[in-house]
């Protein structure tokens, strides 16, 4: 019974018998029994201390390797479990994880927290992004899966959602345009979670943006910037939303007949929570402070096709480049010159002084693509424009262009003399 008072009821106990209480009131007021009540005032009067004070922690014999440990790991709590697994398998620990416990809070105190700094950010500052996931979202034709990309706007608040049934490189760009128009501009910066459609390698500050989204911010005129790994507290606008939605706006209490309703429902009750809820930095509704903050806000450019892949290609002297295995015609004008090739949803675009120059089908199954009129037009200061076609090609074309069933036999006979 002994064994079972801890330091605070011995402490107690000493008070208790220092007023002159007995022992059987002491253990009445303890819940304990009269004896052990005896046993404890017996060796505080003689001085005794508990056996195990002093001796030496089991753990302290690893101590190099668990400094070693703590070193390797990122900052905030320490994962005593895991500690207590890595010192058993690859350091041989034979104790218990309570045994690292104790010699933790004795050789290793817990350092100093640092205060966190308060920041609002100013109008047309920063946005923030990040993706949310809806399973089994209920539909007519039955229920799919969807990712909510969600937009904030850090000084207002202001917030929109776009919704898509993929998470790939042309839904991440897709999705920003629907935002960056819904929102009525863009922020100077946006930040982003490490996804692999915005962040190819590495994460935060050191991570490698990816080329199509670096190319797509430069088109937008923002600046991405990654969070840290690891730190949601770094976004907390939008986590924070991402949550409220869940519980207010959840797409999951309804049946809808395609995405486009799902979307429009969505923007209403956007708005209409901007109404209601108060934006804490102007006192306004958020409705209003992002009315204000519109203003800060950079031009909305026309913005780029949503693509998944980007290369620079030399314009070869037949007028073509090559991209995915193919290769497509564009001006001839453009002979020599290094071009952007897009890869976008279901066709390729050829870019020249940021502006589109050419467009064709995307994957099909032609290895050559080309476009007659890329050919044709006035010389250039630098490029002449290809021999025109003769009798023959002009006739060859004429053919290609009419049904057979429909081509008189007198045009073959006139080919023919052609020919001759």
């Amino acid at each position: 019974m002994a064994g079972k008072l801890d330091q605070v009821a011995q402490m107690a106990i000493k008070a208790l018998k220092e007023r002159g209480e007995s022992a059987s009131s002491i253990a009445r007021t303890l819940g304990v029994t009269e004896g052990a009540v005896r046993y404890h005032v017996r060796r505080q009067a003689s001085g005794a201390t508990d056996g195990r004070r002093g001796k030496p922690h089991k753990a302290a014999a690893w101590h190099e390797a668990i400094a070693t440990w703590l070193g390797a790991q990122a900052a905030g709590p320490v994962n005593l479990v895991a500690l207590h697994n890595w010192l058993r398998d690859q350091q041989g620990y034979t104790g218990s994880e309570r045994s690292v416990q104790r010699y933790m809070r004795s050789a290793f105190p817990t350092p100093a927290r640092r205060a966190r700094r308060r920041i609002e950010t100013p109008p047309g500052a920063q946005a923030q992004v990040d993706w949310a996931v809806f399973g089994a979202v209920p539909f007519v034709d039955g229920p799919r899966d969807l990712y909510a990309l969600h937009m904030q706007l850090s000084h207002s608040r202001y917030d929109v959602v776009i919704w898509s049934e993929r998470k790939d490189q042309v839904a991440w760009l897709f999705c920003h345009n629907e935002a960056l128009r819904r929102i009525g501009g863009v922020p100077a910066t946006l930040r982003i979670d490490n996804e692999k459609t915005a962040i190819s390698t590495g994460a935060g500050a050191w991570g490698e943006i990816h080329i199509a989204y670096r190319r797509y911010s430069e088109v937008a005129r923002f600046h991405v910037d990654a969070c840290a790994p690891r730190t949601p507290q770094a976004k907390g606008k939008v986590e924070r939303r991402i949550r409220d939605q869940r519980l207010s706006a959840d797409p999951r209490s309804r049946t809808w007949t395609d995405l486009a309703e799902l979307q429009e429902w969505t923007d209403q009750r956007m708005i209409f929570s901007a109404h209601r809820r108060r934006c804490p930095v102007t006192g306004t509704s958020v409705f209003d402070a992002w009315q204000e903050e519109r203003a800060h806000l950079g031009e909305l450019p026309l913005l780029p096709e949503p693509f998944d892949l980007v290369a620079t290609r030399r314009v070869s002297e037949d007028c073509l480049v090559s991209f995915e295995g193919r290769r497509y015609s564009v001006p001839f004008r453009l002979m020599g010159r290094v071009v952007e090739v897009r890869g976008c949803s279901g066709r390729v675009q050829v870019l020249a002084d940021a502006a589109v120059v050419a467009e064709h089908a995307r994957k099909t199954q032609k290895l050559l693509v080309i476009d007659p009129a890329h050919y044709e037009g006035e010389a250039s200061e630098h490029v002449l424009p290809p021999t025109p076609l003769g009798r023959m090609g002009k006739r060859l074309q004429e053919i290609a262009l009419m049904a057979p069933e429909h081509r008189p036999l007198d045009f073959y006979v006139a080919l023919a003399e052609v020919a001759r």
